[in-house]
């Protein structure tokens, strides 16, 4: 499970699922990666149904033909997973978004980072690399980018 916190934002912050023109390959620079829409699927779940990986009933299917996004506007934990079985092989991720008003409380973390920056927005793109490595393990790779 991967947990993204502390993060300042006044505004919704930005989700992108796949990117690039690409397919995943060695040698390939992964910002440019891009899934195939026909095989994978992302879908926003429950918190019952994220540890089951249940696909039935789901609240929002995400992908909806490539350079898919997903605004993350309330501060809760939300929770995503691929669908057509690609769950069990652990291609999900939880995301947790806190307020703007707590995280300000805690310590100054959020207030000292951002500092320097005014009108901060963040944005977060998720890109979901298949590490193909036996078909068993998934990594994920985060990207914060400031405007």
């Amino acid at each position: 499970m991967v947990t993204v916190e502390n993060t300042e934002s006044r505004e919704s912050v930005l989700h992108r699922v796949g990117g690039g023109r690409y397919s995943w390959k060695p040698n390939v620079n992964f910002t440019d990666f891009g899934f195939n829409k026909q095989s994978y699927s992302v879908l926003q779940v429950n918190e019952t149904s994220y540890p089951n990986c249940i696909e039935e009933n789901f609240i929002n299917n995400i992908t909806k033909g490539g350079r898919d996004v997903f605004n993350l506007t309330m501060p809760k934990l939300y929770y995503f997973i691929s669908g057509r079985g690609y769950c069990f092989k652990r291609m999900k991720v939880a995301i947790f978004v806190q307020n703007y008003n707590h995280c300000q409380s805690q310590m100054g973390l959020c207030s000292t980072m951002f500092n320097s920056v005014s009108n901060f927005q963040a944005k977060l793109i998720l890109v979901l690399i298949l590490h193909v490595y036996y078909f068993e393990s998934i990594a994920f790779l985060f990207y914060y980018i400031l405007f």
